[in-house]
């Protein structure tokens, strides 16, 4: 897997977890919301839009990109991350301008 690259303006990104990872993903959501001035999203329990898994999400913008990528990567323990362009083109956003901190996690781009 490629790692991310900074070359969109906006980004989403998504952080997988389930019921048994539950409370470390609170934790890690509360860690970004403490150490990033940026958008995090609701804490899904259930899979919401084309996400198969539970998850929370991340907004940001290129500036933010090179601290908050790294910082992912070293925090997210053995969550799997989905890093996003948001082009407006949500099939192209969640396939061709998209990167993967971690496994890969299936995702439905029908309900795109």
């Amino acid at each position: 897997m490629p790692f991310p690259k900074n070359i969109h303006s906006d980004y989403h990104a998504h952080i997988y977890f389930d019921e048994s990872t539950s409370d470390e993903a609170q934790q890690l959501r509360q860690a970004v919301s403490e150490q990033f001035d940026l958008s995090v999203g609701r804490f899904n329990q259930k899979n919401v839009g084309p996400h198969l898994k539970w998850s929370f999400s991340i907004t940001f913008t290129h500036q933010d990109f090179e601290q908050l990528i790294p910082w992912l990567e070293a925090h997210r323990r053995t969550f799997s991350v989905l890093v996003h362009a948001l082009t407006g083109d949500d099939i192209k956003d969640h396939t061709d301008f998209a990167y993967w901190l971690g496994e890969p996690v299936p995702l439905n781009l029908s309900s795109l």
